[in-house]
């Protein structure tokens, strides 16, 4: 167990870090640069057949409608910095019918006194919401106090995060995975609410996607590589020179979601650098349900607040509206049926690893 209150000033650290300092990935990308659609790469659709007005964005997932698909990945909350962005993001999401997450609650399990800094139903009580700990943690609380705490933010699911590389650099890491999936199987099973898994950045394999799934987890968030790294985020706390060997260790976004499309059949979140609406159309299209976004959304926080985060997530569901109609989709189940040209490295991945023909 953490010392008292070591687990509040990383997170400080960690949110001082993503907003002041280079934290991408520095050589490798998302891979949507090799995604482009059919019909504008040969060529675009110049009849769509559909006014753009009518286009629907409505999605579903977990239980919980949306406006349109997309949530904000869990990032803060243990400190008191963390209480208005948790508190900005959620006002945002409430009035566009979005979903979000919370960062890790191990602060809050350790430090109830904490669970302001992650309650958000005061501002947003229709929104869905998921609680989150990190797989590593599983092994320290009882499956009581992983209940307690996801029910002590009222939250309609729990995010299991695996942050294996992060671990490996933190310089008070938890690098114990041995008993990762039996941990995960136990809270599915004990939990009476949806539990899903998500990466932090730097994806999920074909093979780890199998596994994940076989725990009975209701969906798979990819978080893939190409966006922050929190390797990176490391680098900056201390280790540095170890961190800076594996700055860019990971499995691209786009990848990401093709192995575990391959691998899961229940929802897919496609997350890690996803910054505009093409690139979740892209994502949509590839076999994501959802996606979801963390960086630029704290950036729109940091400078404009809870307006900030509404324009940035307004703006990214106009573009995403935009890119549906370019390929004449007026509904997310039509642009689903679209099939996007891979080119590049992520062609060549998905050749080599069987994911296309």
């Amino acid at each position: 167990m953490p010392e008292s209150g070591q687990t509040s000033r990383r997170k400080g650290e960690h949110l001082e870090i993503v907003l002041n300092k280079a934290v991408q990935f520095r050589e490798k990308t998302t891979g949507l640069e090799d995604v482009q659609f059919k019909e504008i790469e040969l060529p675009y659709n110049a009849l769509p057949g559909i006014d753009k007005k009518e286009i629907s964005l409505a999605a579903n997932f977990l239980g919980k409608k949306f406006n349109a698909p997309l949530m904000v990945s869990g990032m803060t909350g243990g400190i008191k910095e963390a209480q208005k962005v948790n508190l900005d993001i959620a006002k945002a999401c409430q009035e566009l019918g979005l979903g979000m997450g919370v960062g890790s609650q191990r602060a809050m399990i350790e430090h109830p006194e904490l669970t302001e800094t992650y309650y958000v139903r005061d501002v947003a009580p229709g929104i869905f919401l998921a609680g989150n700990i990190g797989v590593a943690q599983l092994a320290e609380y009882s499956v009581k106090e992983i209940r307690d705490a996801v029910d002590g933010i009222k939250a309609d699911a729990l995010a299991i995060h695996l942050n294996a590389a992060q671990e490996a650099v933190q310089k008070e890491g938890d690098t114990d995975f041995k008993n990762s999936l039996l941990y995960i199987k136990k809270v599915v099973r004990a939990l009476k609410k949806p539990v899903y898994v998500k990466e932090v950045g730097n994806g999920i394999t074909f093979e780890a996607a199998k596994k994940i799934a076989a725990t009975g987890v209701k969906a798979i968030d990819v978080q893939g590589a190409g966006g922050t790294t929190w390797v990176g985020v490391e680098a900056y706390r201390g280790n540095g020179e170890i961190a800076a060997t594996f700055w860019d260790v990971g499995i691209p976004t786009t990848v990401s979601v093709l192995e575990c499309r391959k691998a899961f059949k229940g929802p897919i979140i496609a997350s890690g650098g996803i910054r505009s609406g093409m690139d979740a159309a892209k994502c949509l299209m590839l076999g994501a349900d959802i996606c979801a976004m963390a960086y630029p959304v704290l950036q729109a926080q940091s400078k404009g607040g809870a307006e900030g985060v509404k324009k940035f997530l307004q703006k990214t569901s106009e573009e995403l509206r935009t890119a549906m109609f370019l390929v004449g989709a007026k509904n997310l189940k039509e642009l689903k049926k679209k099939k996007p040209v891979l080119k590049g490295k992520t062609l060549d991945w998905a050749r080599q690893r069987k994911l296309v023909k």
